[in-house]
């Protein structure tokens, strides 16, 4: 009866499902010159011709690295995978700028090395243009093909048997509108195409840097349109804690911000946990919320400097959104306004996942890689794990994560500890953004917490489509 009442509340709850209010640098040891990566993934110091393991990055840099198999068995992926539940039958769409030259053959390196199946398929298409030449001076190119290279492999690794579907646009997103209108347009056409279920986005930008409200309501037709097919997004919610950068990409607001689209109701954005784990990918420890600011090691690890730095998952209220429906019940939390994460997976640097990359412009080799940009990916692929079991799209999933998580499901391991407070150097000194705190139950550091994959597989299955219909009805 419990469980009635709380769905007739949930469903009767508001008509409207949104109303409006109104980058790191990274080098390698190899002397490269740094390279601003506007998507968000980012890259450390280190460079390996053989991923390093833990005991690897722990001796040199005394931070953690993890591999695939750490990771699946952290978040009791390789028990689903034992059961022949490997994302078979969906098809992960991955939504990148520029792309890399060497996805494919880096996918198979990665493969290869750590015994995975090669995917059904890994389509790689530009609807939206033709993308420009790789130019591996273009710092920006780099970066982007770092992102692409860890978006791949990793939802690949959590989903071994779910098809790829990567979607280049020509045209790279920084801040506010640039690149948005071909990413869109790249979106739709896999809508449109139902080429599959679920879209990772390991990009933002701060819901500050907008000209208007309008001009960013004006690029949510793919999100739409994905509703509407019952088609899942998910987007990084960033890395910067509670701070985002400006239109210049450098200088950050001094007050508490939120990026979009992590930001809009129809997406599900995706925050930053810290794994502690052993060898096996056993947990040493509870899950925490990711925050490298204060930790010297981590700094040394990716800039080469003591810090601080802004280095945590991204959280905190939207200006641009009102509290939707599904956020009803942690309104003592999130106010009037919508809130950001909704979930959390591993995205800390003391604690990043070995990727391959060979691309033009940086040496090939194993490069540990961290942010949100992970934590994405790694979700997209627990989602083709459910969507094979739930047999249909599992659509908007917003709804049915806090209904697991008001209900306390197995599957949702709630996240307690831990902030995304940071501090950075700007102007004349050190600014410090106050985050949020990590508490039992749904918070702007960690969402409703993470997930363990064994009862959220299942729990997300049952529940797949719940709440799309009253998510449709708020649209009109």
């Amino acid at each position: 009866m419990a469980t009635r009442r709380f769905l007739t509340a949930l469903l009767a709850a508001g008509a409207t499902l949104v109303l409006p209010v109104g980058a790191a640098s990274a080098a390698t040891a190899t002397g490269e010159p740094p390279v601003l990566i506007h998507p968000g993934a980012i890259q450390t110091l280190g460079r390996f011709a053989q991923p390093p393991t833990t005991a690897d990055c722990e001796t040199l840099y005394s931070v953690a690295c993890y591999e695939p198999a750490q990771i699946q068995q952290a978040y009791g992926v390789t028990t689903e995978l034992a059961k022949g539940v490997n994302g078979a039958g969906q098809t992960i769409i991955i939504v990148d700028s520029f792309g890399s030259p060497t996805i494919a053959a880096d996918l198979n390196t990665f493969d290869t090395t750590f015994g995975l199946p090669a995917p059904p398929s890994l389509q790689i298409l530009q609807p939206a243009g033709a993308v420009p030449p790789f130019d591996p001076t273009n710092g920006d190119m780099l970066g982007w093909a770092g992102e692409t290279t860890l978006d791949v492999e990793y939802s690949h690794a959590m989903a071994p048997g779910a098809k790829i579907v990567l979607l280049e646009t020509p045209v790279s997103e920084t801040e506010g509108t640039t690149g948005f209108p071909q990413i869109v347009t790249a979106e739709e056409y896999a809508i449109d195409h139902h080429l599959g279920n679920i879209i990772s986005q390991s990009f933002s930008a701060t819901e500050q840097t907008f000209a208007t409200p309008q001009s960013l309501f004006a690029l949510r037709g793919a999100y739409v349109d994905a509703l509407l097919h019952r088609v899942t997004v998910l987007a990084a919610s960033g890395d910067s804690g509670a701070a985002n950068v400006e239109l210049d990409g450098s200088t950050y607001y001094t007050n508490p911000t939120t990026t979009w689209p992590p930001s809009d109701p129809l997406v599900t954005g995706v925050g930053g946990t810290q794994l502690h784990l052993d060898a096996n990918g056993n947990h040493t420890s509870p899950d925490t919320v990711w925050n490298d600011t204060y930790d010297v090691p981590t700094n040394q690890f990716i800039f080469g400097v003591n810090g601080p730095n802004a280095l945590a998952g991204g959280g905190g209220l939207s200006v641009i959104f009102r509290r939707p429906f599904y956020q009803d019940l942690v309104r003592n939390v999130v106010g009037d306004q919508r809130g950001v994460p909704d979930i959390a997976m591993s995205a800390a640097c003391n604690g990043a996942v070995d990727v391959y990359q060979s691309f033009p412009g940086v040496p090939a080799g194993w490069q540990p890689t961290c942010g949100t940009s992970e934590a994405t990916p790694l979700f997209a692929g627990i989602l083709a794990l459910a969507g094979q079991v739930a047999h249909r799209p599992l659509g908007l999933i917003n709804p049915a994560l806090y209904l697991l998580s008001a209900f306390r499901a197995p599957g949702i391991v709630d996240v307690t500890s831990g902030n995304n407070t940071v501090t950075f150097p700007q102007g004349a000194g050190n600014v410090t953004v106050n985050g949020y705190s990590a508490g039992p139950g749904y918070d702007l550091a960690s969402g409703v917490g993470t997930i363990y994959a064994p009862a959220f597989v299942p729990e997300l299955a049952r529940l797949a489509g719940f709440g799309t219909e009253q998510a449709i009805r708020g649209l009109r």
